[in-house]
């Protein structure tokens, strides 16, 4: 049995990405219950629930915001860690505007409104794409709307010539 000499990669090729930056706003304010009354009630009655749904929809597992109740024995703590959590994640997910010193303040002074508007924001995030090709345009105009709260953008779809070969008539 021979041994090969190793090689050592000192230089791996890849493209750097800076941070992205924070353009987008939430798709609902924080107090604005009710653009969705279905998720208000749950918020309202059974805020565990709504909690827990929106941790699912994250990717998490449907507990973790149980720990929030029970980790402070007879007295909850002060700031929600797994609220506050959470809630940076689904902001840094979706870039939107923010910091973690306003995620602080929103899960600590009115956490079920807080929970409510995280479960409309992923609410809208889920709704389809929206691609619209109009027929009376000319052929290759696009009309594409990425997300419902936002406005309809019109793009101009132009042939890269070599990508594809002729095609045989």
């Amino acid at each position: 049995m021979s041994v090969q000499p190793m090689s050592v990669v000192t230089y791996q090729p890849c493209t750097f990405r800076g941070p992205d930056p924070k353009t987008e706003m939430w798709s609902s304010g924080m107090f604005d219950c009710c653009q969705d009354t279905q998720i208000c009630c749950l918020g309202f009655w059974c805020p565990c629930c709504l909690a827990c749904q929106v941790s699912s929809g994250l990717g998490e597992s449907h507990c973790l915001p149980l720990l929030d109740w029970i980790s402070g024995g007879p007295y909850p703590p002060l700031i929600p860690p797994i609220s506050l959590a959470l809630r940076s994640t689904l902001r840094e997910r979706y870039r939107i505007q923010g910091s973690i010193a306003d995620d602080c303040c929103m899960v600590t002074c009115c956490s079920s409104c807080s929970w409510c508007q995280m479960a409309r924001e992923l609410k809208a995030r889920r709704s389809p794409t929206h691609i619209n090709i109009t027929p009376t345009a000319p052929p290759g105009i696009v009309q594409v709307t990425l997300h419902p709260s936002q406005p309809t953008y019109t793009l101009q779809a132009t042939p890269m010539a070599g990508l594809y070969p002729p095609m045989a008539t």
